[in-house]
């Protein structure tokens, strides 16, 4: 995947960049995206199926709730430096609130996403990888 990203950045011309600098909210929107397409990519993987079954599915992994429980989980296992990043998504202010969700689940929920756009950003596939399937394992959420 780090090869991938790689090649996307190449062939559009997309200059290194210093990602500490990014607002959270910025790393929390690449993240969800990111963060969905993982477990798109494992319900798909798991066998065809209807369309409608693995939106439910996948639904149910990344609403805030569901995504605050993985944070939570993982809080110990994370470095220094990724708890700082998730901190700076969890503090920061949005505008909007997501559905259904309770205020402590969509701060965490974005903290969570801002960690995983900042794992993607800096070519930490794998270790975003590790932390979900990590996460999935401490909260019984494996798909």
């Amino acid at each position: 995947m780090e090869e991938s990203i790689k090649y996307l950045k190449e062939q559009f011309g997309l200059g290194e960049v210093d990602i500490r600098t990014y607002s959270p909210l910025v790393l929390a929107y690449i993240g969800d995206g990111i963060y969905e397409l993982v477990i798109r990519t494992i319900l798909v993987s798991k066998g065809n199926c209807q369309a409608n079954v693995l939106h439910k599915k996948a639904s149910s992994h990344v609403k805030a709730s569901a995504q605050a429980a993985m944070i939570t989980a993982l809080q110990d296992e994370l470095t220094e430096e990724e708890l700082h990043i998730f901190k700076r998504g969890r503090n920061a202010k949005a505008v909007t609130m997501a559905k259904n969700a309770t205020m402590h689940d969509y701060r965490y929920a974005t903290g969570f996403e801002a960690l995983m756009g900042y794992l993607y950003m800096t070519n930490q596939m794998e270790r975003m990888i590790d932390l979900v399937k990590m996460g999935m394992e401490k909260t019984g959420g494996l798909p």
